[in-house]
């Protein structure tokens, strides 16, 4: 049991906004003995005690306040406010009175706070050392912290370094704001530094925090260092390529940059052809007056100070390409001729042949051309390449043009006509220079070229004397003539031949059939010996001079006549001393 009235409260009890809050009083008193009475206060801006609610035995008083019809009591006698605002925030107390043992008091302190503050504005300057940066937070309560930060470590004020002033602003709602200021010197060094605040608040008796984004601040200095390059690679610039100057400094802001180009002792101003202030210059299909010493030159507004840097510009080129033939005069067919290819590069250089077609001849500056005839290609390129360099190369075409009398390649002879029928007769030749054709009968004539070929048609009626005579091509120029004659075939001579060779092979077949009857009967009559191994030979040395010896192949009676020979032993074929047969068929007397 107490020895005297004790009374024991939370010393603190944090809520939410919007929910209800709960502080319990509770008391001890000696011998267990009853209270008189229980009252509850709240302590108000000017710190003076406010009654809530007088509490006996047999009643409950409320007073008139601003928590009226908020409030209530427990059985316990706890105190209970509904739907709690920022402005609830405060001391609360508990009186109670026990007769004899005096009268006791404790307080409890109701914090509350939101559920989150809001996360918290960065605001940075434009190089207005040595403000860096302000960092707003609103609506918080209670009243929350601001630190700040560079690339993740916390600042912290030093005299004459770093200064942080903070406000604590609190509103009409209840709620806080905080605004704090980062002061700060910086140097070119910190262009790539990135600053942060963070809010630090209680939440349900924890502190918790909210980071803002993080900024880069925008600082200025001069530039230290200019750099001038050549895009592409300097090694590589070839002619007709587009080439880029780029101009980079590093001070912030940029520079103004202007671009020259060394002439003789001069130089050339050439920022009207730059991209705006971008410090580019663009060179579009260069050549050999390119190259040369460019130049970058800025200027810092701020103290007007200069910095220039140069680079050479080598444009790789390829000039000069010509074709020289050995011997230089004319060629005609059958001679040979040397094409020599030459030009100039500062660069190493090599060549390669290549016909019309684009086949490839030969590898090197020199082309042999033997034995040449009107037919031989007569263009030919020579291809001059840097292997160096790309892509840089060059062709020059030449034509060997070869020379000689006209030499006729076609001509339509036989032609095979009909009398008064108009036919074309056709020559064509080959020659350079480009000849003339004559003929020797009148008609109309048309030529043309026909791949390096000469053609010529002559439309005519066929007449008696041009059957008989023919025609005449004539095809000549300044080294010489060459003609051939066309023969024309009379086509109803021709049939009437043809029939008489028809009938004199139909007679001869007819002559063969004969002879063939007369074998086959000699044979039966047993006129003719026979042997058995598919030949047969004449071997009675004594023949009568009546009889007739014949020889033939058993297996070929339409094919080879028998070779008639009299008994008086004149010469046999060479056939009958090739072998005897096995045996001779009995002749009869």
């Amino acid at each position: 049991a107490a020895r005297k009235l004790e009374i024991s409260m939370p010393a603190v009890v944090e809520v939410e906004a919007g929910d209800t809050a709960r502080i319990e009083c509770n008391f001890y008193t000696p011998e267990n003995a009853s209270y008189t009475y229980i009252d509850w206060f709240y302590v108000d801006r000017s710190n003076k005690q406010v009654r809530l609610y007088h509490i006996t035995a047999s009643e409950v008083l409320e007073d008139d306040t601003d928590y009226k019809n908020r409030v209530s009591l427990g059985q316990d006698k706890a105190l209970s406010i509904r739907a709690v605002t920022v402005q609830d925030a405060g001391v609360f107390v508990c009186q109670v009175g026990a007769g004899s043992y005096g009268v006791g008091e404790n307080s409890t302190e109701l914090s509350v706070y939101r559920r989150l503050p809001a996360k918290p504005n960065l605001c940075s300057w434009l190089s207005l050392p040595p403000q860096i940066a302000k960092c707003v937070s609103k609506n918080s309560f209670p009243a929350p912290n601001i630190t700040w930060h560079k690339n993740g470590e916390q600042l912290h004020a030093q005299e004459n370094q770093v200064t942080i002033q903070s406000v604590l602003t609190h509103e009409s709602s209840g709620l806080y704001t905080v605004s704090s200021t980062l002061y700060a010197p910086v140097t070119r060094e910190d262009r790539l530094s990135h600053f942060h605040c963070t809010v630090h608040y209680w939440l349900r008796g924890q502190t918790r925090a909210l980071e803002s984004q993080r900024v880069k601040v925008n600082i200025f200095y001069p530039a230290e260092t200019l750099k001038l390059q050549v895009m592409p690679s300097l090694a590589l610039v070839k002619e007709g390529d587009n080439v880029t100057l780029v101009c980079e400094a590093d001070g912030n802001p940029p520079p103004v940059f202007s671009f020259f180009k060394k002439n003789l002792n001069e130089w050339q101003d050439l920022s009207s052809l730059m991209d705006s202030n971008s410090g580019i210059l663009n060179l579009h299909d260069v050549n050999k007056s390119s190259s040369g010493t460019y130049k970058c030159q800025s200027l810092d507004l701020d103290d007007m100070s200069q910095k220039e840097e140069a680079v050479d510009l080598v444009v790789n080129y390829i000039e000069g390409v010509h074709v020289k033939m050995e011997p230089s005069s004319t060629v005609r067919e059958g001679e040979s001729v040397k094409l020599i290819c030459d030009a100039y590069s500062p660069v190493g250089l090599q060549y390669q042949w290549r016909d019309e077609k684009g086949k490839k001849l030969v590898e090197g500056s020199q082309l042999f051309l033997n034995n040449l005839t009107f037919e031989t290609s007569n263009t030919f390129s020579c291809k001059v390449m840097a292997p160096s360099v790309p892509g840089l190369e060059q062709s020059k075409k030449v034509s060997v043009a070869v020379e000689g009398k006209p030499r006729i390649v076609a001509i339509s002879s036989p032609l095979y006509v009909r009398q008064d029928e108009v036919v074309n007769l056709t020559c064509k030749a080959i020659a350079f220079p480009r000849p003339t054709v004559h003929w020797s009968i009148n008609g109309t004539a048309h030529e043309y070229m026909d791949n390096q070929h000469v053609a010529s048609n002559l439309t005519v009626r066929v007449s008696h004397d041009l059957l008989q005579a023919g025609a005449m091509c004539r095809v000549s120029n300044k080294l010489g003539v060459s003609e051939k004659h066309i023969r024309l075939v009379d086509q109803k001579s021709t049939a009437e031949s043809q029939g008489v060779i028809i009938v004199a092979i139909i007679v001869a077949i007819l002559v063969v059939a004969v002879l063939g009857a007369v074998i086959y009967f000699l044979h039966k009559k047993g006129k003719i010996p026979c042997g058995r191994a598919g030949k047969q030979d004449i071997t009675k040395p004594e023949a009568r001079k009546d009889k007739i010896v014949v020889e033939v192949k058993s297996d070929k009676l339409s094919e080879e006549a028998g070779l008639l020979q009299g008994a008086n032993g004149e010469k046999r074929p060479a056939a009958d001393q090739v072998g005897q047969s096995d045996g001779h068929c009995p002749s009869r007397a």
